[in-house]
């Protein structure tokens, strides 16, 4: 049986958790704050407070579900150890000098750091087109008010007051992916896929009228043009994240072990 170890107790763990206990022959082990209050539910078999301790356990592949912090802590540490490591909150991953050390450390450990597509689709058009010259990439997020509460808070604005889009920033995907940590995570994945952080265009709009969480992708080069859409539920327990989130990231553990797989 496979140990697989997560980094993270919150919504996304349990929903991953959820579905791998169905059927997935792994044991799974997580990775708690140490002053956290926890109390381990169906499918978990330990709970680790110290990552010295989830190390010396060896899983088999860690997945971070703990947010942007959790990847400078620990990546890097498991990595070395040869262990390979899942990013959830690629959003981290714009910091290029994290980046680098974390490939780095990958490579060191002779092992992988790996990104899951999250919420968002068409990621190997997306590599594909990068690798011709003059390829523009562009990434729009329409999310309800629901999703923004404390950043509108945070501008003065009450959500309820919200009736229509209202555009919460227009940039580069790393400063879009800092600035909002849990909710533009999927710039970065598209940044890191395509033609890098600087390069790639995003617009966030608080939209009213959304019926969930909104993707448009936008490619245009000397291959041809790519366009994109997703409509995502969010996540029943945090209107930030998409509810398959959590399905792509058990998708990606189940593609490292599998002897074949498809995309």
């Amino acid at each position: 049986m496979r140990k697989l170890a997560i980094i993270g107790v919150g919504n996304i763990c349990r929903q991953m958790v959820e579905v791998i206990a169905q059927g997935d022959q792994f044991s799974i082990a997580v990775l708690k704050r140490p002053s956290a209050a926890f109390t381990a539910g169906p499918g978990i078999g330990t709970v680790f407070a110290d990552i010295d301790d989830l190390l010396a356990w060896k899983p088999d592949l860690i997945a971070e579900a703990a947010g942007q912090a959790a990847v400078s802590q620990y990546a890097a540490t498991c990595l070395r150890q040869g262990i390979p490591f899942l990013v959830s909150s690629v959003g981290a991953l714009a910091d290029e000098n994290l980046y680098k050390a974390l490939c780095q450390a990958a490579q060191d450990g002779n092992t992988r750091l790996l990104i899951p597509s999250g919420a968002i689709g068409g990621l190997d058009y997306v590599r594909s087109a990068a690798m011709f010259d003059g390829a523009q990439v562009t990434y729009e997020s329409r999310k309800p008010p629901s999703a923004w509460v404390p950043e509108l808070a945070a501008l003065g604005i009450e959500p309820t007051h919200v009736t229509e889009p209202l555009e919460l920033f227009a940039g580069m995907a790393d400063e879009a992916a800092t600035r909002y940590p849990k909710n533009l995570n999927v710039a970065a994945t598209l940044a890191l896929a395509g033609v890098g952080m600087r390069n790639t265009k995003v617009r966030v709009i608080v939209d009213p009228n959304a019926p969930g969480n909104l993707h448009t992708i936008k490619v245009d080069g000397p291959a041809g043009s790519f366009e994109l859409t997703i409509a995502n539920k969010p996540s029943p327990d945090n209107p930030k994240t998409s509810w398959i989130v959590s399905r792509s990231l058990v998708v990606s553990i189940r593609r490292y072990f599998e002897p074949c797989w498809v995309g």
